[in-house]
């Protein structure tokens, strides 16, 4: 599999078997209300100054420029996932469309590389 192709969702066929403790145990998917990208928005947002905004995004955008077109898309709506004024400007700084940014936001982490497989 390629990076960023992995469903994240839990594979019955090769898991553990359950065993007796005291009673039947198994391996169950962990499930928290938190999100993935909730700190980072909070972090984003909250904490961040201004300049640490800017050099975030020149960093991310001076680097991401060199990923193929599919991969830049995908991450940075994973960063408008964390916060919509983040995902936009990285987009701007990638020349992104960011409105097909915002679209890939919405989408599931399947169908994001569904629509972004090329």
């Amino acid at each position: 599999m390629i990076p960023n192709q992995v469903s994240s969702e839990p594979q019955p066929d090769i898991d553990e078997p359950p065993f007796d403790i005291s009673g039947q145990a198994g391996r169950h998917p962990y499930t928290n209300p938190n999100d993935d990208f909730f700190q980072t928005g909070e972090l984003y947002h909250r904490v961040m100054t201004d300049e640490d905004r800017d050099h975030l995004i020149v960093n991310i955008t001076s680097h991401l420029c060199n990923a193929q077109k599919r991969i830049q898309l995908r991450q940075t709506a994973l960063f408008y996932k964390a916060d919509p004024e983040y995902g936009q400007r990285v987009a701007k700084g990638l020349a992104l469309d960011v409105n097909e940014v915002e679209h890939l936001a919405e989408m599931s982490q399947e169908e994001r590389v569904k629509a972004t497989a090329q």
